[in-house]
Protein backbone atom coordinates (compact mmCIF):
# COMPACT_ATOMS: atom_id res chain seq x y z
CA UNK A 1 0.00 0.00 0.00
CA UNK A 2 1.24 3.62 -0.96
CA UNK A 3 2.25 5.61 2.14
CA UNK A 4 -0.59 8.30 0.82
CA UNK A 5 -3.16 5.65 0.68
CA UNK A 6 -1.91 4.33 4.03
CA UNK A 7 -2.45 7.91 6.06
CA UNK A 8 -5.45 8.29 4.68
CA UNK A 9 -6.81 5.02 5.33
CA UNK A 10 -5.62 5.69 9.29
CA UNK A 11 -6.60 9.52 9.17
CA UNK A 12 -9.58 8.34 8.35
CA UNK A 13 -10.08 5.46 10.88
CA UNK A 14 -8.24 7.69 13.49
CA UNK A 15 -10.87 10.45 13.06
CA UNK A 16 -13.60 7.96 13.12
CA UNK A 17 -12.25 7.41 16.89
CA UNK A 18 -11.63 3.36 15.78
CA UNK A 19 -8.22 1.16 15.74
CA UNK A 20 -7.75 -0.70 12.82
CA UNK A 21 -10.43 -3.76 13.36
CA UNK A 22 -8.28 -6.88 14.77
CA UNK A 23 -9.88 -9.96 13.24
CA UNK A 24 -10.33 -12.65 15.78
CA UNK A 25 -9.39 -16.69 14.69
CA UNK A 26 -12.41 -18.69 12.80
CA UNK A 27 -14.16 -14.88 13.03
CA UNK A 28 -16.70 -14.96 9.66
CA UNK A 29 -16.10 -12.21 6.87
CA UNK A 30 -17.97 -9.30 6.72
CA UNK A 31 -19.76 -10.33 10.09
CA UNK A 32 -21.90 -7.62 12.17
CA UNK A 33 -19.04 -6.40 14.02
CA UNK A 34 -17.08 -5.71 11.23
CA UNK A 35 -19.86 -3.73 9.67
CA UNK A 36 -20.99 -1.78 12.20
CA UNK A 37 -16.78 -0.92 11.83
CA UNK A 38 -17.19 -0.08 8.46
CA UNK A 39 -20.55 1.83 9.53
CA UNK A 40 -18.69 4.31 11.37
CA UNK A 41 -15.49 4.95 9.35
CA UNK A 42 -18.15 6.00 6.10
CA UNK A 43 -20.72 8.00 8.76
CA UNK A 44 -17.41 9.83 10.21
CA UNK A 45 -16.03 10.34 6.77
CA UNK A 46 -19.22 11.38 5.15
CA UNK A 47 -20.22 14.16 8.12
CA UNK A 48 -16.53 15.97 7.50
CA UNK A 49 -16.97 15.62 3.77
CA UNK A 50 -20.30 17.70 4.34
CA UNK A 51 -18.86 20.10 7.02
CA UNK A 52 -16.12 20.95 4.50
CA UNK A 53 -19.03 22.00 2.15
CA UNK A 54 -20.53 24.25 4.55
CA UNK A 55 -17.49 26.34 5.37
CA UNK A 56 -16.66 26.47 1.48
CA UNK A 57 -20.28 27.72 1.23
CA UNK A 58 -19.69 30.42 4.56
CA UNK A 59 -16.19 31.23 3.13
CA UNK A 60 -17.57 31.98 -0.58
CA UNK A 61 -20.41 33.68 0.81
CA UNK A 62 -18.44 35.55 3.69
CA UNK A 63 -15.27 36.34 1.07
CA UNK A 64 -16.87 36.91 -1.83
CA UNK A 65 -16.15 40.95 -2.73
CA UNK A 66 -16.63 43.01 -6.03
CA UNK A 67 -12.90 43.81 -6.43
CA UNK A 68 -12.59 47.26 -8.74
CA UNK A 69 -8.89 45.90 -9.77
CA UNK A 70 -9.66 43.43 -12.25
CA UNK A 71 -6.76 41.31 -10.96
CA UNK A 72 -7.78 40.77 -7.58
CA UNK A 73 -11.23 39.98 -8.86
CA UNK A 74 -9.85 37.59 -10.80
CA UNK A 75 -7.59 35.66 -8.25
CA UNK A 76 -10.97 35.61 -6.32
CA UNK A 77 -12.81 33.99 -8.98
CA UNK A 78 -9.96 31.12 -9.16
CA UNK A 79 -9.95 30.74 -5.96
CA UNK A 80 -13.66 30.06 -5.74
CA UNK A 81 -13.55 27.97 -8.99
CA UNK A 82 -10.95 25.58 -7.47
CA UNK A 83 -12.70 25.17 -4.38
CA UNK A 84 -15.97 24.49 -6.10
CA UNK A 85 -14.22 22.03 -7.93
CA UNK A 86 -13.15 20.10 -4.74
CA UNK A 87 -16.66 20.56 -3.54
CA UNK A 88 -17.83 18.75 -6.63
CA UNK A 89 -15.77 15.73 -6.16
CA UNK A 90 -16.47 15.62 -2.53
CA UNK A 91 -20.06 15.34 -3.23
CA UNK A 92 -19.16 12.64 -5.45
CA UNK A 93 -17.36 10.74 -3.00
CA UNK A 94 -20.68 11.74 -0.56
CA UNK A 95 -22.98 9.88 -3.13
CA UNK A 96 -20.46 6.59 -3.09
CA UNK A 97 -20.24 6.74 0.33
CA UNK A 98 -23.87 6.75 1.13
CA UNK A 99 -24.29 3.75 -1.61
CA UNK A 100 -21.48 1.83 0.07
CA UNK A 101 -23.16 2.33 3.41
CA UNK A 102 -26.30 1.08 1.64
CA UNK A 103 -24.20 -2.19 0.40
CA UNK A 104 -23.81 -2.90 3.99
CA UNK A 105 -27.34 -2.70 5.08
CA UNK A 106 -28.27 -4.94 2.41
CA UNK A 107 -25.23 -7.05 3.54
CA UNK A 108 -23.68 -6.56 -0.27
CA UNK A 109 -21.10 -5.38 1.02
CA UNK A 110 -16.78 -5.84 1.11
CA UNK A 111 -17.72 -8.07 -1.93
CA UNK A 112 -15.97 -7.45 -5.61
CA UNK A 113 -18.49 -6.51 -7.84
CA UNK A 114 -16.34 -8.46 -10.23
CA UNK A 115 -15.69 -11.85 -9.13
CA UNK A 116 -17.32 -12.51 -5.86
CA UNK A 117 -14.57 -12.88 -3.32
CA UNK A 118 -14.00 -10.92 -0.12
CA UNK A 119 -11.99 -7.57 -1.22
CA UNK A 120 -10.81 -8.14 2.73
CA UNK A 121 -10.56 -6.18 5.91
CA UNK A 122 -7.28 -4.36 5.01
CA UNK A 123 -8.27 -2.34 1.72
CA UNK A 124 -11.44 -1.58 2.83
CA UNK A 125 -10.02 0.17 5.80
CA UNK A 126 -7.71 1.76 3.39
CA UNK A 127 -10.34 2.59 0.40
CA UNK A 128 -13.72 2.43 2.48
CA UNK A 129 -15.60 2.14 -0.88
CA UNK A 130 -13.58 0.20 -2.72
CA UNK A 131 -15.91 -2.42 -4.75
CA UNK A 132 -13.68 -4.69 -6.65
CA UNK A 133 -10.90 -7.00 -5.31
CA UNK A 134 -7.08 -6.10 -5.15
CA UNK A 135 -6.79 -8.39 -8.42
CA UNK A 136 -9.84 -6.98 -10.68
CA UNK A 137 -8.72 -3.54 -9.92
CA UNK A 138 -5.08 -4.11 -11.04
CA UNK A 139 -6.36 -5.82 -13.79
CA UNK A 140 -9.16 -3.04 -14.19
CA UNK A 141 -5.88 -0.26 -14.52
CA UNK A 142 -4.40 -2.42 -17.13
CA UNK A 143 -6.90 -2.54 -19.21
CA UNK A 144 -7.74 1.41 -18.47
CA UNK A 145 -3.79 2.04 -19.37
CA UNK A 146 -3.79 -0.13 -22.22
CA UNK A 147 -6.96 1.60 -23.97
CA UNK A 148 -6.06 5.31 -23.01
CA UNK A 149 -3.66 4.72 -26.48
CA UNK A 150 -6.07 4.61 -28.66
Amino acid sequence: MAAGTERKATGIIAQAGLQPYQEKPGEEYMNADQQEHFKKILSTWRSQLRAEVDKTMHHMQDEAANFPDPVDRASQEEEFSLELRTRDRERKLIKKIEKTLQLIESDDFGFCDECGVDIGIRRLEARPTADLCIDCKTLAEIKEKQNAGY
